[in-house]
């Protein structure tokens, strides 16, 4: 586990060129487009920052041995000089995938009648090009390292009257030859895996390609939900929830726990045990980080938790989304139990629920009944209130941008999502893929997460029995 507290001290210094608007390297449509249903959720307002972390090329590592030198492919040491610059390549890159992704250098902006609006005007993104005065290795390529030692590489560009940029972006490079991608993507933009073939689309062109694999398509008004006539309510009673004596919180720490493939295995294999049916991963992992979470909360018994777990909806409505689709598609589903029933009742009950949830949420008239929703919130100006109560989780490991994209310099050794502070981060939790440079985790994963530094002791012993828990041992 590596958790991260507050510090003014960096171990390294970072020299910032000045920010420079990318453009497109044609001329692009001059229009103002509007958004689905999903985009304009109000919650989905912010930028998702994410980290992405390239080793130089030809180069040898091994997580835990500082190098001072670099290791060749052949074994020599030796310093190395990149062939190409990543920041030429990427913001070259960068103007001709704008070309088809054009409305990315346009401006955001929720206009009076309560509707987001992206105005497709050329304006570029933000781009920033930095400089580290040391290795990654010393870093260790960002595996686990605190929140404010990954936030020097990625920034934030303030919005104006026109509105604000929805996509950002910085590289930088280290004295090792690696250099990291820092993306802000605008969430009402793009869900996951429309953040993740956008990265992909970038990375094609900087080969080589003249073109995208996968053209985008925007047509968000294919998920526009018609309103319902049953006035809207939260469909949890606040007074219900349960609550917790660490809540709310002086100080926060952001935290990563490794969960290797032989752990994941022992847990399903304890679940099986316990009532005989099999779970997924994320059934089952994510129904114990639950339990750990209310455990260490020491929320009340007897009031109600609520875990929710996105799902997406891409192949599954009717009709069918047009491949290249990449706004919002995902949907959050909610599981609701007594906090008597998840810290006391058997484990193989919560992953049921979840696993009953998923299901349901699977079928299309879920989906658009979501949808309409989510429109109807729109207009009543309304959106759902959830508090620390609520866990919501996001599986990022199947968004296929670990090993996959390759700027000249092979895939992302490593990939990290930037917690963000201006939502607390208490509620959410990612899974994501291990570091490639971690044989041991390969068929892993990790678990990222934020928590009051009052409780985190508990949740480190929760994680550690599960770390701990063996073939022979029941789930307590």
């Amino acid at each position: 586990m590596a958790t991260g507290k507050k510090t003014n001290d960096l171990p390294f210094l970072l020299e910032k060129k000045e920010v420079v608007l990318v453009k497109p390297a044609k001329p692009t449509p001059s229009e103002v487009l509007s958004f689905s249903s999903l985009d304009n959720d109000p919650n989905l307002e912010f930028i998702c920052q994410t980290i992405y972390v390239y080793r130089a090329k030809s180069f040898s590592y091994i997580k835990g041995v500082h190098h001072d030198h670099l290791v060749s492919s052949k074994g020599k040491t030796h310093d190395l000089e990149l062939s190409s610059d990543p920041v030429t390549v990427i913001s070259d890159a960068l103007s001709r995938v704008l070309v088809y992704y054009y409305p990315l250098a346009g401006k955001l902006k929720r206009d009076s009648d309560g509707e987001l609006r992206l105005n497709c005007n050329s304006s570029g993104v933000p781009f920033l090009s930095a400089s580290a005065n040391c290795e990654l290795s010393s870093l260790d390529y960002l595996d686990g390292v605190a929140v404010e030692i990954a936030e020097p590489f990625v920034f934030d560009w303030p919005a104006d009257d026109d509105g604000r940029h929805p996509l950002i972006l910085q590289v930088t490079k280290f004295s090792c030859g690696g250099f990291t991608v820092g993306m802000g993507l605008s969430h009402s933009v793009c869900d996951g895996p429309g953040a993740a073939q956008f990265y992909r689309a970038l990375a094609e062109l900087a080969t080589g390609k003249t073109e995208p694999s996968v053209k985008p398509v925007w047509e968000r008004e294919r998920l526009v939900g018609k309103p319902t006539k049953t006035f809207f309510q939260n469909p949890i009673d606040k007074s219900s929830l349960a609550t917790s004596p660490h809540l709310p919180f002086a100080e926060i720490e952001h935290c990563c726990f490794n969960v290797n493939r032989e752990t994941i295995k022992r847990l399903k294999t304890s679940l099986m045990k316990e009532c005989g049916d099999e779970f997924t991963t994320v059934e089952a992992l994510s129904a114990y980080v639950w339990r750990s979470r209310f455990r260490a909360l020491q929320f009340n018994s007897d009031g109600i938790t609520v875990f929710s777990l996105t799902v997406g909806s891409r192949g599954r409505l009717n009709p069918p989304l047009p491949d290249g689709y990449y706004g919002n598609a995902c949907i959050d589903t909610f599981v609701t139990i007594m906090g008597k029933d998840l810290n006391e009742g058997p484990l193989s009950r919560v992953c049921k629920l979840i696993k009953e949830m998923k299901k349901i949420a699977c079928s299309s008239d879920y989906l658009w009944n979501s949808i309409n929703m989510f429109e109807t919130m729109r207009r009543e100006n309304k959106k759902l209130e959830m508090d620390d109560t609520t866990l919501f989780l996001t599986d990022w490991r199947n968004l296929g941008l670990v090993e996959e994209v390759d700027f000249g310099w092979k895939g992302p050794v490593n990939l990290i999502p930037v917690l963000l502070r201006a939502l607390d981060d208490l509620d959410f939790i990612f899974f994501i893929s291990p570091s490639t440079l971690d044989p041991a985790m390969k068929g892993g994963l990790r678990v990222l997460l934020s928590f009051p530094a009052t409780a985190m002791a508990k949740f480190k012993e929760e994680m550690d029995a599960l770390l701990n828990l063996g073939d022979d041992k029941a789930l307590d």
